[in-house]
């Protein structure tokens, strides 16, 4: 783990948001949810917010304040990669006993209900939780997760 580079830990945090299931029933137990829609919204807004901040300087004419805004820029271009560095690290930390517990119960349920998933880690990740979630989702019924829900 710790031979990666911080340009794989941008990668990661990619896959961890396709990866990771933004549902309402999550965002009490884990900050992904909210990493992610923040980490989205400044893909999208903070390049023009950069952009704006250099030309309104140059705009008006003002010499004087184009170096605040340059650090501006690069202030706003650095927020989507701290969201991205933050999913990344998170994609590949181990699960706490808890949470490894419950990825556990709930691997089970997906199998005992006829599901094909990769066979249980002994030291999940949250990337593995994320994916059986994400299954969970998609293959067990209401009834069935209510129980952790």
């Amino acid at each position: 783990m710790s031979d990666k580079n911080i340009w794989d830990s941008f990668r990661d945090g990619q896959k961890y948001m396709a990866e990771w299931p933004v549902r309402k029933e999550l965002a009490a137990m884990f900050p992904e949810n909210r990493v992610i829609r923040a980490t989205q919204f400044a893909i999208k807004v903070m390049p023009a917010i950069a952009v704006i901040s250099v030309l309104m300087q140059m705009a008006f004419n003002n010499q004087s304040g184009l170096p605040q805004a340059m650090i501006i820029a690069l202030f706003a271009l650095s927020l989507p990669l701290q969201g991205l560095w933050w999913l990344g690290k998170r994609r590949d930390t181990q699960l706490p006993p808890a949470l490894a517990g419950w990825y556990r119960e709930l691997h089970e349920k997906i199998v005992s209900e006829g599901g094909a998933m990769q066979p249980v880690k002994n030291r999940p990740r949250y990337k593995e939780l994320a994916q059986t979630l994400n299954r969970a989702f998609k293959q067990l019924d209401k009834s069935s997760l209510e129980r952790w829900f």
